[in-house]
């Protein structure tokens, strides 16, 4: 059987219909929030183990951070630093280059973060991360505890001034998050299926307002089975988002192109290799990776 299914011609320009899905490593409980960098290798968080995982062509799997204080999703910001969202920590920090963590933020209006999910860097610097409760629902991600906000927002941080907003307030479970080629969208994953067969499944996208605000919600996509937690956007505007039965490709204009079959439940995805063409997968206890005919974009 083959790896990809294609539904619409055009997604055999994105991914071959003979790519084979390659598992690179084994041995983790709940995989999640990968990210590449330019030596080759992949950091992801293995969430419930407490731990950071690295996966390097030529040292094969080892442990990159324990503890990790539950650390689920990952990006690099525009000075190559790694920025995490901490659910034990319930807060965002930031790897510096001598190795040293700091935290970014850990409250609004003083009042505790929830146990940040997935996040990313715009071109201006400013971090924008979802605040979803999966952390502090119980012992397992995290620690449990009470929402201190009661309310699962988006939000955006300047990490210059401090300054957190609220850019999201309607979501009952935020989660994965990614702008357009351009930035003028923000596409945004809503995951409360997890939790409530009738929950939302889909991925909304906004129109950014003065690379501050958002307006004009819409629903971009329906994403089953399961539901779309995190995802990656290529050079054109493909999202290649996670679901049950692997990774969903779907046109900038929200139809769904095909399909790569990964036989584990997939938490996210992102892209990496010198040429930004290799979807490095991250899908319950493994690491996957396929070459794909796309790009990733750079610096996301």
């Amino acid at each position: 059987m083959s790896d990809v299914i294609i539904e619409d011609p055009r997604m055999a320009d994105l991914v071959a219909p003979d790519a084979r899905l390659e598992k690179l490593w084994t041995g983790a409980t709940w995989s999640e929030g990968p990210v590449w960098w330019e030596d080759g290798g992949v950091t992801w968080s293995d969430i419930p183990n407490n731990r950071m995982l690295r996966w390097h062509p030529e040292e094969g799997g080892t442990v990159f951070r324990e503890p990790s204080r539950h650390t689920n999703g990952h990006t690099r910001d525009r000075e190559g630093r790694l920025v995490s969202c901490e659910h034990s920590g319930r807060a965002v920090s930031r790897t510096e280059a001598d190795g040293t963590v700091v935290t970014l933020v850990d409250r609004y209006q003083g009042k505790r973060l929830n146990s940040p999910n997935d996040v990313v860097v715009k071109s201006d610097g400013t971090i924008w991360f979802t605040d979803p409760p999966y952390g502090i629902l119980s012992d397992y991600e995290g620690v449990k505890a009470d929402s201190e906000i009661g309310a699962c927002y988006v939000y955006r941080l300047d990490p210059e001034t401090g300054e957190l907003t609220v850019v999201a307030d309607d979501f009952d479970r935020p989660n994965g998050l990614a702008f357009s080629v351009d930035e003028s969208l923000l596409y945004i994953s809503d995951t409360g299926r997890s939790e409530a067969p009738n929950g939302p499944p889909h991925i909304r996208v906004f129109e950014v307002e003065d690379g501050r605000r958002l307006r004009n919600g819409r629903i971009f996509a329906e994403v089953s089975p399961g539901a779309s937690d995190g995802f990656r956007l290529d050079v054109h505007g493909h999202i290649f988002t996670s679901a049950h039965d692997g990774i969903q490709v779907f046109t900038p204009d929200g139809e769904r192109l095909g399909r790569i079959l990964v036989p584990e439940i997939v938490a996210n995805c992102t892209f990496g290799g010198p040429e930004k063409n290799r979807l490095f997968i991250t899908a319950s206890t493994s690491l996957y990776a396929i070459d794909v005919l796309t790009s990733g974009l750079p610096g996301r």
